[in-house]
């Protein structure tokens, strides 16, 4: 009887989503044991479940992740106290369909996360799958490697709209959004393993608060939306934009990310696109560059152009504004814990391996 009665008290549905979180138990750890297998579930059954919580969550004019975790504490709080008053009282009915419900939901969300995103953290390395080759490079490439991409910024220029001190998008955010997604087809016919998906870039309406995270972007696996602080400087905004959106298609690792939103930039048709693109891996070659080498470092700068210098000086000026803050450090505390437990072993350093990424690209080019 009273098995049966435990069994009443813990609703179907719970039971349900803890033998659905067994099953993904078993999934995940064959994520770690088999990189083609993960590459497999990555590109043939997460691209579904990401493909359709993304289209579902298009349709709302404001990031649904962003509400979420705005409204994440109130909810936290009320889930706390009404706990509390049904664990100390008297129906043990009550008490016992409480904890089923709570495991149900956390058994939910992981399996969630690990039909959608998991494997994608696991498979084989974009440097594999594009034939570069990952190497210790000398401050000699590094100097090379920013001089191309100094180059490639000049070629730009001409085009781009300056106001003062920095460059001004010549288009809406909405339009931005459509011409990565033309980026993206463009890519994914290169690049087959690349997830094929049209869908919208959402804007954080919190974007200033934000920016004291120093979070420019933010993919929400568990609603399929890329999401941009756009309170950033305008020319970060469309290669952060590519960023996320290659997190929407199934590149997980940050370094890995950040390489991709370069080939899309690369391959757009639109100048700032990839003026954007160019002077963002610019910084990455030339920041490794300055600790590598600080004479190259200033000779490299000396061949920059006004335009740019003067594009990193405003972004200098705005990021001292918010540099000091105590919600960064939280937030990077935190994001350095998961990407380590997610195989980033580097933690948050790993957006910055992407030089190495680039160096190899250029030398196949050049």
């Amino acid at each position: 009887m009273k098995q049966e009665k435990s069994k009443r008290s813990c609703p179907i549905i719970c039971r349900v989503l803890y033998a659905a979180a067994l099953i993904c138990v078993g999934l995940h750890v064959s994520f770690y044991l088999r990189t083609d297998f993960a590459d497999w579930f990555n590109e043939n059954v997460s691209a579904i479940f990401r493909t359709a919580l993304s289209k579902l969550t298009s349709f709302l004019p404001f990031s649904l992740g962003e509400a979420v975790i705005i409204c994440l504490p109130c909810a936290f709080i009320v889930l706390i106290i009404k706990s509390v008053v049904i664990l100390r009282g008297d129906d043990e009915k009550k008490s016992n369909r409480l904890i089923c419900s709570l495991l149900a939901f956390l058994c939910f969300l992981y399996s969630l996360f690990v039909m959608n995103f998991a494997s994608a953290y696991r498979g084989v390395g974009i440097a594999s799958k594009l034939s570069l080759e990952r190497k210790d490079v000398s401050a000699e490439q590094l100097y090379s490697t920013g001089v191309y991409f100094n180059e490639k910024i000049k070629e730009e220029l001409d085009d781009i709209d300056f106001d003062f001190a920095s460059s001004k998008m010549p288009y809406s955010l909405y339009e931005m959004s459509d011409k990565l997604n033309e980026a993206y087809a463009k890519v994914t016919d290169k690049y087959p393993f690349v997830q094929r998906l049209d869908c919208p870039v959402k804007f954080v309406a919190l974007s200033r608060p934000m920016a004291y995270t120093h979070i420019s972007g933010l993919y929400t696996y568990y609603t399929g939306e890329a999401n941009i602080n756009i309170d950033f400087p305008e020319y970060t905004i469309p290669y952060t934009a590519a960023h996320e959106m290659s997190h929407q298609r199934g590149t997980a690792a940050e370094d890995e990310a950040n390489f991709m939103a370069f080939l899309v930039c690369e391959n757009s048709s639109d100048p700032y696109i990839r003026y954007s693109g160019y002077i963002s891996m610019f910084e990455y070659v030339s920041n490794a560059l300055y600790s590598a080498d600080r004479e190259l470092y200033l000779k490299l700068w000396e061949d920059v152009d006004i335009r740019v210098k003067y594009e990193e000086k405003s972004y200098s000026e705005y990021f001292s504004k918010i540099s000091d803050s105590l919600a960064a450090k939280a937030t990077d505390a935190v994001n350095d814990v998961y990407l380590k437990s997610q195989g980033q072993s580097e933690g948050t350093k790993t957006y910055g391996l992407v030089v190495d990424l680039a160096v190899s690209y250029v030398e196949n080019r050049t």
